[in-house]
């Protein structure tokens, strides 16, 4: 032993490693069944209010925690792709809905540019890592490619909106908040019930995504109800 020159315990670094492994995944853990706790008291509350709002920010709060917590996992301790791809996806979604509700009629500008470009950069990182490890998988590939499809739907619109005439995003800003952050409750759930639920993979992971499009699928209709309704109801006066 060399005087002067600090020696380390692989003992205790990895002591340190555990501990931190552990405080990691009782934050993730933690965070992500307050969020879709949340979520599902969101679901049930009338939208617009105070209260929603506030709920609101307690979600993504859970949700961002989730995804840092998820992002350190993956780097630090163990590479699950399906998991990775989640990270992207829930967290793109969550951003990407919170903008929608800032710039509403205004239509996507330069932050959700940068959100985008983001989530093509992050989501091709995750895909070049299989090609380069592919025994690294560790994830069923239906649930890896859905994930990859839903991906790569959202950002393709969130591309092609930007050809949009910006009067239409009067309407259709709800419309993408309503995806979007019923799309991170359902991504959340996938991973929470792929964790919890292993023996039933992969469709503990499959069908949560299902009652999440079903969820949209029901505001979708109710919220175009509602769209519908003053047309219906304007007088011909109005109308000429």
């Amino acid at each position: 032993m060399k005087p002067g020159i600090p020696q380390t315990n692989p003992v205790d670094s990895r002591k340190d490693v555990t501990l931190f492994h552990l405080a990691n995944l009782g934050v993730h853990i933690g965070a992500g069944a307050i969020g879709i706790l949340i979520a599902i008291g969101i679901l049930f509350m009338a939208k617009g209010t105070l209260r929603h709002r506030r709920q609101g920010q307690l979600f993504a709060l859970c949700v961002l925690l989730v995804c840092v917590t998820a992002t350190l996992g993956n780097i630090f301790f163990r590479f699950v792709p399906v998991f990775a791809l989640l990270t992207v996806l829930v967290l793109y979604q969550l951003l990407s809905g919170w903008r929608s509700v800032r710039t509403k009629a205004d239509g996507p500008g330069g932050i959700d540019a940068v959100l985008t470009a983001s989530a093509v950069a992050a989501t091709g990182l995750i895909l070049f890592r299989l090609q380069q490890a592919p025994a690294e998988v560790g994830s069923n590939a239906a649930v890896v490619n859905a994930t990859l499809a839903a991906i790569a739907v959202m950002l393709a619109y969130d591309t092609v909106r930007w050809v949009f005439p910006r009067t239409w995003f009067g309407r259709l800003w709800i419309y993408d908040h309503i995806y979007k952050l019923i799309a991170s409750f359902g991504a959340l759930l996938s991973a929470f019930a792929g964790n919890t639920l292993r023996f039933a993979q992969p469709w503990s992971q499959i069908l949560p995504s299902v009652i999440g499009g079903l969820l949209i699928i029901w505001y979708f209709w109710r919220q175009a109800r509602r769209d519908v309704r003053p047309v219906l109801l304007r007088s011909p006066r109005e109308e000429t």
